[in-house]
């Protein structure tokens, strides 16, 4: 029962090694920039598309409550906007960071375990693995969108459907958010998916708490803007743990 909150808190720790190996931050520094841009994008166009649309359904009028309601359908909608693009932000910041993201996790494993056990960096070696980085991410959020797609039947079931897609909706987005950020370490491994899905299942606490914390971060606005290394750090940080059996952050 303790790896559910040593794979919670793993994320707090992750973020430790930031402060701890400052130089981690400038693999973080590209990425995030161009997150922030496509974010404040995103916001900008969408508010201003649900703006429109507000304001071409409603009929206009002069008595009060055509104002009320207005504005309480414009927050709503606004509402709306913010958790569209909160999720499309999620997708584009994993497929824009995930070569950096696997380079960030080579780098946090060389810095935590002995000399030797990790791969060497190099920028040639980068620069071939973008195109399979980015493969692997799209074929990952393919099979993700799929089985969503799946699961929304199960909302035909008289009574228990709903409560069925509710459940196994969340346990799917967890055991995804678990195999996104451990895959890192994996794809350099040159681990199948098998392997992947065999790693977490024999981990589930440990990766239930890890995805439990990520969940909760990217439910957070902004502060999601740093969850996605925050993520990459605690999801190796755990791997390296598991592979030599004690604590490497307190």
């Amino acid at each position: 029962m303790l790896d559910f909150p040593r794979g919670f808190y793993s994320l707090l720790r992750g973020g430790r090694l930031f402060i701890r190996y400052p130089r981690l931050l400038k693999l973080v520094l590209i990425p995030l920039l161009i997150n922030v841009v496509t974010f404040s994008l995103a916001i900008y166009f969408g508010m201003q598309l649900f703006h429109d649309f507000v304001v071409n359904l409603l009929p206009q009028g002069d008595a009060w409550y055509w104002l009320v309601i207005y504005y309480s359908l414009w927050v709503m909608a606004g509402l709306l906007t913010l958790v569209l693009v909160f999720f499309c932000f999620t997708v584009v910041g994993n497929l824009v960071a995930s070569p950096f993201n696997e380079l960030l996790s080579e780098r946090i494993e060389n810095l935590l375990l002995p000399e030797g056990e990790a791969e060497p960096f190099s920028l040639r070696a980068f620069g071939h693995d973008m195109l399979r980085v980015w493969l692997v991410e799209l074929k990952k959020m393919s099979l993700f969108v799929v089985a969503m797609l799946v699961l929304l039947l199960l909302n035909l079931l008289p009574v228990v459907g709903s409560l069925l897609y509710g459940v196994l909706s969340i346990l799917l987005i967890l055991f995804f958010l678990g195999l996104e950020y451990f895959a890192f370490v994996h794809e350099r491994k040159k681990r199948d998916f098998r392997y992947q899905r065999q790693y977490l299942m024999q981990r589930k606490q440990l990766v239930l708490g890890f995805a439990s914390g990520v969940l909760l971060m990217l439910a957070i606005p902004f502060l999601q803007l740093i969850c996605i290394p925050v993520a990459v750090a605690g999801a190796t940080l755990l791997w390296c743990e598991e592979k030599v059996g004690y604590p490497l952050i307190p």
